[in-house]
């Protein structure tokens, strides 16, 4: 194979000079100015969802009433839910057995015929306790913004408990509210695995989207009709 052109060459070594630090005091300084400026404009969006979230993070034990509780997927193993998804699970089946709930929305992805988490997280729940008549599923929050959107917009959530780990809840929360729903979260512990640190790193990525979408309040992935379990539901716990 033939190599570069001599022309090509020199531009080639062009570019590498102009990539080279600069020597000046001046040059330095504008270049520390615009590391600064980029890191504070990609930290921005991590920094809306902290204050945003502010003191409304809690445990189940002081967690504040409301009459939903809203739990987000967190993927499957093998049919069953994850562990970190079954931790969540569990904080919701104890805030419905101490009364901080009434009823319980499970929201997560079913857009494939052999993965369901709604009808998993249901089952699970059925097993911890949860009466079925309290449970509603939601089979289309395929992020957490569709997650938040459809709680308000198809089931008519205004006010819920949202339950995720420490790293994901204050992102739930800053979408949740500005999809209209009045939310506290409730934190569920995480072993500090891989995972967690996966998670972590995740959600200071995803800060960007989820400014986006609180800004831009787009429609859901797939919105579709009212339903009237959330509803139902509620009525039946009176």
């Amino acid at each position: 194979m033939r190599g570069p052109v001599p022309g090509a060459w020199r531009r080639i070594r062009s570019g590498v000079r102009r990539l080279r630090p600069p020597r000046t005091r001046r040059g330095q300084r504008r270049a520390f100015q615009a590391v600064v400026a980029l890191t504070v404009l990609a930290l921005a969006p991590a920094t809306w969802m902290n204050a945003t979230a502010g003191p409304r993070v809690h445990g189940v034990a002081d967690s504040p009433a409301a009459p939903v509780a809203i739990v987000f997927g967190a993927g499957l193993w093998n049919g069953e839910p994850s562990p970190y998804l079954a931790h969540r699970l569990d904080a919701a089946a104890a805030l419905y057995e101490r009364g901080t709930v009434r009823a319980v929305l499970v929201t997560g992805d079913n857009s494939r015929s052999d993965y369901d988490e709604p009808d998993a997280m249901r089952a699970y729940l059925l097993r911890h306790g949860v009466p079925g008549r309290r449970i509603v599923s939601d089979y289309a929050g395929f992020d957490t913004w569709d997650s938040c959107s459809r709680a308000r917009r198809i089931f008519g959530v205004d006010r819920a408990v949202l339950v995720s780990q420490g790293f994901h809840i204050r992102r739930a929360l800053a979408l949740c509210s500005a999809a209209g729903v009045d939310s506290a979260g409730v934190a569920v512990a995480a072993k500090r695995d891989v995972t967690w640190a996966y998670g972590g790193v995740r959600e200071i990525l995803a800060a960007g989207k989820a400014a986006a979408d609180a800004l831009l309040r787009p429609d859901p992935q797939f919105l579709g009709r009212q339903e009237k379990g959330v509803t139902e539901a509620l009525a039946d716990a009176r």
